[in-house]
């Protein structure tokens, strides 16, 4: 079975910085990564984190323009949007969850977020949006400077 980690949970918001004050002065988040605007998204994206070890992280998600999926989450009343998992390989991850009967809907493809590394998207049986993002590779020995 391919290891499942989870990265961040996703949670839709109007927009980035007015989210970001709200994070911050309510529950004591902070900005940790972003924000980047991810045009294959149609999404603005910031993560954020408090000081207690072990919280999940948080990753804001506006929409960029009216056509974004998450437009039309935030149009529903809905905040929770997604839970990411982060995988080694995500083409495994991908043919494992769909052999569970959960539905590709995009991906994988590049995200700014992660620096080109590849995402996909895919929906369990029961509707909850899941995000996939492929762990970074890690370098040979000799890359590191290692023998």
């Amino acid at each position: 079975m391919v290891p499942f980690r989870v990265d961040h949970i996703g949670v839709a918001v109007p927009d980035i910085d007015r989210a970001l004050a709200q994070y911050a002065d309510t529950l004591g988040y902070r900005l940790w990564r972003g924000p980047f605007d991810d045009p294959l998204q149609q999404a603005r994206v910031a993560f954020i984190r408090t000081d207690i070890a072990g919280e999940p992280t948080l990753e804001l998600v506006a929409p960029l323009d009216a056509g974004s999926q998450v437009q039309r989450v935030l149009a529903k009343g809905n905040s929770l949007y997604h839970i990411c998992y982060e995988v080694p390989d995500i083409v495994a991850a991908i043919a494992h969850l769909r052999q569970e009967k959960c539905l590709l809907v995009s991906g994988p493809t590049p995200a700014i977020a992660y620096d080109g590394r590849p995402i996909a998207w895919l929906y369990t049986p029961s509707r909850q949006l899941t995000e996939l993002v492929e762990a970074p590779r890690e370098l040979p020995r000799e890359l590191h400077g290692g023998g």
